[in-house]
């Protein structure tokens, strides 16, 4: 695979998973669900079941495709520095696993509210407060994987900042966006600052992928520094 088809899928996984977070997030999850209201969110979700579903669906894209991102970044960034790409890619899979197995509590609401009769022994009240209970499970642990992502994505941004075939200021952007989420390290600091991380990581992610789709990496230098790692 050449060097700019390499940057090009990466850049093509990059907007996937944006696009998925944003949809199954922004658009589905934060308009069923109410965080202080259990019953609401239960009324919405079996309101709006089909909805629902298609944002866990969503979510799982949203994640294979972060998955697919932190390997390509792995290797087009590794002939920089074959051990800090390295630790990028395991710190970036962890928390993409720890995100993944976060989803089954998104989708264990359609479960506890799905009328079996193995749970008849609860009463509604406590069965929607469940439900919530779940959701909210979902949210934290997405928070702890926000903690790994960040520590590969400052890790990312120094071999952007290091590699000599991408801009510097994507690396700078990436750092600043990967401590950012080192925030969560400490959950209410998280919460309270999400919205304006946020901001930052899009910001970052829209113009590293922009770059790659349309200018791609300097393949004369990617190609050099590549046959000196190998060697």
């Amino acid at each position: 695979m050449s060097p700019r088809t390499l940057a090009r899928l990466t850049a093509a996984f990059s907007l996937f998973t944006l696009i998925g977070g944003v949809v199954a997030q922004g658009f589905i999850a934060n308009a069923l669900v109410s965080p202080r209201d259990a019953a609401l969110t239960a009324t919405n979700i079996l309101g709006q079941r089909q909805l629902y579903l298609l944002g866990f669906t969503i979510f799982l894209v949203e994640m294979a495709s972060n998955i697919a991102t932190v390997t390509l970044f792995y290797v087009l960034l590794r002939p920089v520095n074959r051990t800090a790409a390295l630790v990028s890619l395991v710190f970036g899979l962890v928390g993409c696993t720890i995100k993944t197995l976060a989803r089954a509590f998104y989708y264990a609401p359609l479960l506890i509210l799905g009328g079996a009769d193995y749970l008849n022994v609860y009463s509604l009240g406590q069965l929607q407060a469940l439900a919530l209970l779940a959701i909210k499970i979902n949210n934290v642990m997405a928070g702890i994987a926000l903690v790994f992502l960040g520590v590969c994505t400052i890790f990312q941004g120094y071999l952007i900042i290091k590699s000599t075939f991408l801009p510097r200021l994507l690396g700078v952007i990436a750092v600043v966006s990967g401590f950012g989420w080192l925030s969560y390290l400490y959950p209410p600091l998280g919460r309270a600052l999400f919205y304006y991380l946020v901001v930052v990581a899009m910001l970052g992610l829209v113009l590293t992928a922009g770059w790659l789709l349309v200018r791609g990496v300097d393949e004369q230098r990617w190609r050099e520094l590549s046959s000196k790692t190998a060697a």
